[in-house]
């Protein structure tokens, strides 16, 4: 018995030494984009602020990664985590999107600031930080009931 738990456990160390071999695939831009939604529409400084701090890891070009995104399996959660959120809005593709697409991911973000569902739950277990206060759902909607009004300056 005693021998059958070493064994198992040394074949799970030797797994979890091989999958480090696996290659991540980081979300670090050098350079900061022409199409960032801050070229789309004009935004004041805290807005600026609270969007990169508190969104932008997973909706951006650049994230910022914490110290265990250099392990495996954790790295690959992380991949897949950025890439799902860049998928349903990236902040630094903005311009790209069709009017329609801006207009429709404006209200996706005030309906998520309503909701609560931003950022995700699992984000803030790790970065307490990142929850957003009143003040600042008041200030991201604010912004985004001027953006919308506006429209593309």
């Amino acid at each position: 018995m005693k021998r059958k738990v070493l064994i198992g456990l040394g074949v799970v160390i030797i797994v979890f030494i091989i999958i480090q071999f696996i290659p991540g695939q980081f979300n670090q831009s050098k350079q900061a984009s022409a199409n960032n939604i801050a070229e789309v529409y004009s935004m004041p400084q805290d807005v600026k602020a609270i969007l990169k701090k508190d969104c932008y890891d997973c909706h951006s070009n650049n994230t910022n990664y914490p110290f265990y995104a250099h392990l495996q399996p954790m790295r690959l959660m992380l991949d897949r985590h950025v890439r799902n959120g860049k998928d349903e809005l990236n902040f630094d593709e903005f311009a790209t999107y069709s009017e329609r697409k801006k207009r429709s991911k404006l209200r996706a973000i005030s309906t998520s600031l309503d909701e609560g569902t931003m950022p995700l739950p699992s984000y803030l277990l790790i970065h307490g930080d990142a929850k957003l206060t009143s003040k600042d759902k008041m200030l991201i909607k604010s912004w985004i009931r001027s953006a919308s009004e506006a429209g593309n300056e």
